[in-house]
């Protein structure tokens, strides 16, 4: 599916792969990106990136991607203005570490995972993605059937393409007990979304993204990270957020890439 043209929406914008991924759709000529982030900052980097493009691409949302109205209004306010929406990138997501169970020094019990925060990390990491998803893949399907279309024929072109952002912590990791499962999660979701959605043409995939230099994987400290994960990178570096999108954009472009293309650059959890 050629990206130029094209009305794209990217949650988690305001940083990170999500504001890499918004970049690289301007650069490719999308013809509207929705920049949707709960951080109002995502108004100044949608500045930032029509600057860079020399015309006004990326238009910015802030609200709670986990607030159904609020994704509503951003399809509606898209498609009314720019036409039907073929790209989603559901990026927005949080982590919440802690080990699972852990023994506390002083008293010996147990304390368990707090069951309210694997709660919203699932909402914002799992069940958010899936819907932004659904409601494209719902809007094209309306769009076909009042043209009297159904199934979906080659010979039509792609009539859309989501991406979900996954994880190497989808193979399990320390500490990450709910993220690690969310990003499981997205995988059984993919898997399905990609028999259901090509009825109405559109392509679904993943991408697992190795330690990426975000905000996210900068907060784990320096120490941890020239410890822990360069060592067991290939490159000995962090990815950078324009390599992840570059991926993407090959995945949404290219409809011989399918399931789950992992971008670890080398990364092993290792001993």
């Amino acid at each position: 599916m050629d990206i130029k043209n094209k009305v794209a929406i990217v949650t988690g914008a305001a940083s990170g792969i999500a504001r890499a991924v918004t970049t690289e759709l301007a650069n490719q000529g999308a013809r509207a990106v929705g920049m949707v982030d709960v951080n109002e900052a995502v108004t100044e980097v949608a500045e930032a990136v029509n600057r860079a493009a020399g015309r006004e691409v990326g238009i910015p949302f802030t609200g709670d991607v986990t607030d159904s109205d609020f994704r509503h209004q951003v399809f509606e306010q898209l498609t009314g203005e720019y036409g039907l929406v073929n790209i989603c990138v559901p990026a927005a997501g949080i982590t919440r570490d802690v080990l699972a169970v852990k023994i506390d020094k002083e008293s010996g019990k147990a304390q368990i995972y707090d069951i309210d925060t694997f709660r919203q990390v699932i909402e914002i990491n799992l069940l958010a993605p899936i819907y932004w998803a659904l409601e494209m893949v719902a809007l094209i399907a309306e769009s076909r059937a009042a043209r009297g279309l159904r199934k979906w024929d080659p010979d039509e072109g792609v009539q859309g393409a989501v991406i979900f952002i996954g994880s190497v912590s989808s193979q399990g990791n320390k500490g990450q007990i709910s993220y690690a499962t969310t990003k499981a999660g997205l995988e059984g979701a993919a898997a399905t979304l990609t028999m259901e959605a090509i009825f109405h043409g559109v392509r679904c995939g993943v991408i697992h993204p190795g330690y990426t230099d975000t905000p996210m994987v900068r907060a784990l400290g320096e120490d941890f990270i020239n410890k822990h994960i360069l060592p067991k990178t290939q490159l000995n570096r962090l990815i950078r957020p324009e390599e992840i999108a570059n991926a993407i954009s090959g995945m949404i472009s290219n409809s011989a890439i399918s399931g789950e293309v992992w971008a670890d650059a080398g990364w092993s959890p290792g001993p």
